[in-house]
């Protein structure tokens, strides 16, 4: 899939990446870079809300996984099971959230167990950041489902 592909997919799965205005700078099955501007985005005290902080790290995970699922020719459906968020700074302009998985033996133990038992979870971690300044760390737990066969 293209940027811009994956792009209008996560505009049209998770409405609320249109909302927050969500664009996709960088998606590989290693590495995924999602930025969002600081207007929709922000709280009463003129920096990011804590809810789209999250929620953006959340998706550059998802969408790191979800890249990687596609380009490796599986289609589990993937749902976050677990997160935390530690916030360092506030984020007072436009952000980035990142996502990067580079342990190739922890994703191949996820893919084998997905495929013995049909669910598998993996913990990633991403971070957001400001002018590439750290602002806060992201650690989920992604649980993957077998894409189930369809009816003939």
């Amino acid at each position: 899939m293209s940027i811009a592909e994956i792009e209008r997919y996560l505009h049209s799965s998770v409405p609320l990446c249109r909302a927050m205005g969500v664009s996709v700078r960088e998606a590989s099955p290693a590495r995924v870079r999602l930025a969002a501007p600081l207007a929709p985005n922000l709280n009463p005290h003129a920096s990011v809300f804590g809810g789209s902080a999250v929620a953006i790290a959340i998706l550059a995970a998802w969408t790191l996984l979800t890249v990687r699922e596609r380009a490796a020719g599986y289609g589990a459906g993937l749902i976050i099971q677990r997160s935390s968020m530690r916030y360092e700074r506030p984020i007072t302009a436009d952000f980035e959230a990142l996502c990067e998985l580079t342990d190739e033996a922890r994703y191949a133990r996820f893919r084998a167990l997905l495929e013995r038992r049909g669910r598998a979870r993996i913990t990633l971690t991403a971070w957001l950041q400001q002018d590439t300044v750290r602002a806060a760390s992201f650690e989920g737990d992604f649980v993957g489902l077998r894409a189930r066969e369809r009816p003939r």
